[in-house]
């Protein structure tokens, strides 16, 4: 049995490189991008979803990983914000 190499249709997130960072990049920015990010996961999840459902050309299989994406991301982002949060709370306390 021949095997061949990877398809050219090899999903979008294994080609995602880690962000370099510069030092005059203001968190905030970080932050807006992050949640641009995670709008965007889900959005590409919800239309892999339809996609799905409407029987187009996307496999069960693309429609999980593409879910599990989406989730993972938000609740990073969730993780995010409460300790964005606790830190506002400790300043706030400290001062």
């Amino acid at each position: 049995m021949k095997v061949n190499g990877f398809p050219n249709n090899i999903p979008e997130f294994a080609n995602n490189k880690p962000k370099k960072i510069n030092s005059t990049e203001k968190f905030g920015d970080l932050i807006s991008d992050f949640v641009k990010d995670v709008n965007r996961d889900q959005l590409r999840s919800n239309e892999m979803v339809n996609d799905f459902l409407t029987g187009g050309d996307v496999e069960l299989h693309e429609v999980m990983i593409a879910g599990e994406k989406a989730k993972t991301s938000l609740q990073l982002l969730m993780e995010i914000r409460n300790k964005a949060i606790d830190m506002y709370k400790e300043l706030i306390r400290i001062s």
